[in-house]
């Protein structure tokens, strides 16, 4: 007996989202990173994220530096702006493709070598302007492209597979971005999908920069016992300050509270980013508390993951330079140039 085949009409459709469009169009370039590479799986968070949020792949530029999780770009969001920029210096190009277009959804990723070793200076500059972007730092505590050596974010004390041991203390890069005035800072591990996608959300839903330090372990050169940034460790050692909830601006907003173990968190958009307290009575909008909070897990080499800190009021850079709503990038020469009569007055005044 001979099965029909179904016709290509009678095909199932694959799923979309608000508009219009499938998961499939918010991918990229098949990896070449090494398998289970913590990057890759940020990358597949990247995608779902902006697919469940209905945010059109062309209105987002990508940017990074050098490094294993500078080359991540490439393996999302294909249909996206994009440009891989000089070891460390990512946060000069996404400011000034922020300035020239406004519209544009900006997402950089980095490493910890490019961000708190050569790109430091520019990383602390970037949180003081507070460009609206998500600013993501792919940590694994090693610099992956050069065979495996300590970067500025290992843990004093922990383990190289040589067995060399590191002798300096580390920068911790949510406390430097809390102490450089950074209105959101985050921190997860790259094994907790279900934390980072709620945590990629609401950074997209900021208006400033949103900064996440995601522990991602490199497989080849920090995965072994005695590193503080591998898988093992970190699935060990995780302390979630709260479970989150994200509620996009589209979708009806409605909350069930308890009394003391909710706490609801109202971005720039209208979106609601919920956490509900589990053993530890956390404030995320204290500047504080959560800078003591840092210190003191630092101390009991802690590794706490969620919403560190959160600052709803804090102006964006747009905001702070008084730029108009029409991106620059579509002014006319007559919207930027000054009419000759007006030059006249501005030099009779002078004179």
């Amino acid at each position: 007996m001979v099965q029909s085949v179904p016709s290509p009409a009678e095909a199932p459709k694959a799923a979309t989202n608000r508009i219009g469009l499938t998961q499939n169009e918010y991918k990229g370039s098949p990896s070449t990173l090494c398998d289970g590479c913590g990057h890759d799986a940020i990358s597949s968070q990247i995608i779902r994220t902006f697919y469940e949020l209905g945010i059109a792949p062309h209105t987002v530029a990508k940017l990074s530096g050098i490094g294993c999780s500078s080359k991540t770009p490439a393996y999302f969001l294909n249909r996206s702006h994009g440009i891989n920029t000089v070891h460390g210096r990512m946060p000069s190009v996404a400011t000034g493709a922020g300035l020239a277009n406004s519209n544009l959804h900006l997402i950089g990723v980095s490493g910890d070598g490019d961000t708190a070793s050569i790109g430091l200076g520019q990383f602390c500059h970037l949180l003081r302007r507070n460009l609206s972007m998500i600013y993501i730092v792919e940590n694994n505590g090693v610099y992956g492209l050069t065979k495996g050596q300590f970067s500025a974010t290992a843990d004093y004390g922990s383990k190289l597979k040589t067995g060399v041991i590191n002798e300096l203390p580390a920068i911790d890069l949510c406390g430097l971005a809390i102490e450089m005035g950074c209105g959101f800072v985050a921190r997860s591990f790259a094994g907790d999908p279900k934390q980072v996608i709620a945590l990629l959300k609401a950074a997209a839903s900021y208006q400033g920069t949103a900064m996440l330090d995601i522990i991602s372990p490199c497989v080849t050169f920090n995965n072994h016992e005695g590193s503080t940034k591998s898988y093992k460790y970190a699935k060990e050692m995780d302390i979630p300050l709260h479970e989150l909830g994200y509620i996009p601006f589209f979708e009806q907003i409605t909350v069930d509270y308890e009394p003391g173990t909710v706490q609801e968190v109202e971005l720039h958009d209208g979106s609601h980013l919920r956490l509900k307290k589990l053993h530890q009575d956390y404030d995320p909008t204290d500047r504080l508390l959560a800078i003591n909070t840092i210190q003191k897990a630092t101390t009991d080499n802690q590794f706490l993951t969620g919403l560190l800190y959160i600052d709803e009021k804090k102006k964006d850079f747009k905001t702070i330079m008084n730029m108009v709503d029409e991106p620059l990038s579509n002014l006319k020469e007559s919207d930027l140039r000054p009419p000759k009569e007006a030059l006249d007055r501005i030099m009779s005044d002078l004179m």
